[in-house]
């Protein structure tokens, strides 16, 4: 369904999307992986391209996101993003190097379509970063707020699916995640608890935007008390100071089942 700013997805983005541009910066480490899965790509495809994070600069990127709020935030030194969708791809076959898709899967209607058309559109690799949902719930955040991570994990779809739905030869990367991650997804703040205490913080994580505000209010509180009382670091405080975090976060990179195109 389409949102009022024209969000594609299940999150409405016109209404949570404000702080995406200073909360949900790129990640160094991340982006270094995503840039080497798109080898020596000229031409990429960046679908649902939200605000530009992981583009990369210097390439021809060509940009696709339908929320009105996500284009407007995206940096002056990017491309306009086009408003479009996924599954419906305005592009002749095979005219990118590559196709790119960060945190954005789980939002399509219709995924296999989207993968469908993304595969359709490009000539090598399908670079998807993603979470795999058997592993979301493993994150200590689960004890605070189950639901929270429970609509997470829910709406991840299997990395088996997205294998499947590519075609191909596909490799799964696992993500390790730093303490100091600049990218506010849940997990970047594993060591750093307290920025879950923000609320633009939590808005800048679409998971949750699915759960009512008065649980929203109950976990945040809950949260609070852990930490105010040193639950938390008695429980999780190795954490504090652990380099990285092994989460759920994947990175697959699909090349095209054809011989000879690589």
């Amino acid at each position: 369904m389409r949102q009022t700013d024209g969000s594609a997805g299940d999150a409405n983005y016109g209404a949570i999307g404000q702080h995406y541009a200073r909360y949900r910066q790129p990640e160094p480490l991340i982006e270094a992986l995503i840039l080497d899965a798109l080898a020596d790509a000229s031409t990429i495809l960046n679908v649902g391209a939200g605000a530009g994070s992981y583009e990369p600069r210097g390439r021809r990127v060509t940009a696709l996101e339908p929320s009105a709020s996500m284009r407007a935030q995206r940096p002056a030194d990017l491309s306009v993003a086009i408003d479009g969708v996924a599954e419906n791809l305005p592009f002749p076959d095979q005219l990118f190097d590559a196709a790119m898709a960060t945190f954005t899967v789980h939002q399509w209607p219709d995924l296999e379509a989207g993968l469908s058309e993304m595969r359709r559109v490009t000539r090598g690799p399908v670079v998807i970063l993603t979470c795999d949902p058997d592993e979301v719930q493993a994150f200590w955040l689960n004890e605070y707020a189950p639901e929270v991570l429970a609509a997470e994990a829910r709406r991840y779809p299997a990395i088996s699916r997205l294998n499947a739905a590519l075609g191909g030869q596909a490799d799964v990367r696992p993500v390790p995640v730093p303490l100091n991650c600049r990218d506010g997804f849940n997990e970047a703040y594993y060591g750093r608890p307290e920025k879950l205490l923000d609320e633009a913080a939590r808005l800048s994580c679409s998971a949750w935007s699915f759960v009512p505000a008065e649980t929203e209010t109950e976990y945040v509180r809950a949260l609070k008390a852990s930490l105010e009382s040193g639950d938390w670091d008695r429980r999780f405080g190795q954490l504090r100071s652990q380099p990285a975090y092994p989460g759920s976060l994947r990175l697959l990179v699909a090349r095209p089942a054809q011989p000879g195109i690589r």
